[in-house]
Parts: structure tokens; sequence; C-alpha cells
């Protein structure tokens, strides 16, 4: 059994706001791709990490993650919406004391950010990372919403189950958690944070 919380990474929706000729999880992204940088941000949390994704990008997850640990659905499957994702993610990691659902569209959350929020895993139901007030992603659940998580279906996620729990927010110095790639612009301008950090690193180093 995991003594931690598997951080299920959604890499399974169409990206259908995305105007590029490519899926924008393959994205050239920081010297990787979109995914690739969500999924490394995940590893380096040192959080055991999954990955629900579609066959057509199955072989960028395996370059970051084992084979086991990229769940394939179906396209017609996962045109059911994020829902669907969840509930294969959790199904695979039943045993897990919980999920921290991350968006594959997220390369900018910080591998503390997904830390903080398994802890809180620990003491409440459901928990999600919010910056400024704003509430965003990771959302973690709790193993006793198991049942639940596993019969998730939709578009809606998971928005059912933090109307009906007691959802608590940490607030965290981090605005990659409000941050996703939607469509080109959004990319440019996650493209553009990233060399901006780099280069702030750079003169402080």
């Amino acid at each position: 059994m995991n003594s931690r919380p598997v951080v299920v990474v959604l890499a399974a929706g169409r990206g259908s706001r995305f105007a590029g000729t490519q899926h924008k999880l393959a994205q050239p992204f920081g010297g990787n791709t979109v995914l690739g940088s969500v999924l490394c941000s995940a590893l380096a949390s040192g959080l055991p990490v999954v990955v629900v994704t579609i066959a057509a990008l199955a072989a960028e997850a395996a370059r970051h993650v084992a084979p086991r640990d990229v769940i394939v659905v179906r396209d017609e499957e996962a045109a059911r919406g994020m829902g669907h994702s969840i509930a294969a993610g959790v199904s695979a990691r039943p045993e897990a004391p919980g999920w921290l659902v991350l968006p594959g569209d997220m390369p900018l959350v910080a591998p503390a950010t997904l830390l903080a929020v398994a802890d809180a895993v620990a003491e409440h139901p459901v928990v999600y990372a919010q910056h400024h007030g704003r509430r965003g992603h990771p959302v973690g659940f709790a193993a006793e919403l198991l049942s639940e998580l596993r019969q998730l279906s939709g578009d809606e996620g998971a928005r059912r189950l933090l109307a009906r729990y007691p959802a608590y927010g940490i607030e965290l110095d981090d605005p990659g958690v409000l941050v996703d790639v939607d469509t080109v612009e959004d990319l440019a301008a996650a493209r553009a944070r990233t060399a901006a950090a780099g280069l702030a690193g750079a003169a402080l180093g």
C-alpha cells in the first residue's frame, strides 16, 4: 500500500480550444513538452504518479513514468469528460490513502505545492491549492471518497464532491496553481513566465 497520496495527472482531454497542429500537451515547453513538464514536477515531489491519457500521448507519458503508471483510455471514453478520467486514475490505485488531481496542461505547478496538498489530505476530505484567494489545482481527495470518485463521469469532473464536502483551501505562494494551457496565447504566456523565472534565477545565482 502506498503511504502517500497518488498524483493523478489528467492528460486525456481533446484540447479543442488549442489552435496548433499538435495536441497542446505535446507542445514544446522549457526543453520538454507541456505534459512532460507536468510529469517532471509531479515526480520531483516524490509522490506516486499515474497518468490518464489517450493513445496519441501514451508514448510521451511513458518517457517519464513506468508503463504500469500510464492508464490509456479510448478516445470515446475520453470524450465523456474529466470525470471519467478521474475515475480511471483513482480506480487504477484504489489502495492509495488519497489522490491529487492535476490537469496535464498546468506545467508551472511546483513540486512543493503538491506536497503541501498531499499533507493536508490526511486531515481534510477535500483540499485545493489557492493563490491570492483564487482556487486552483491540484485538488486532493481523501481515501474515504474512493467510491464516489470511481463513479464520476461527465465534464463536471469532481465539482459535485467539492460542493458536497467541506473543501479546505491552502494558500500557497505558487501562481502556477492558476496557470493552464488552453490556447496558443496561454502557451506563449506560460513560456514567458518560465523564461522570466529562469533569468531571475540566473541573476540571483
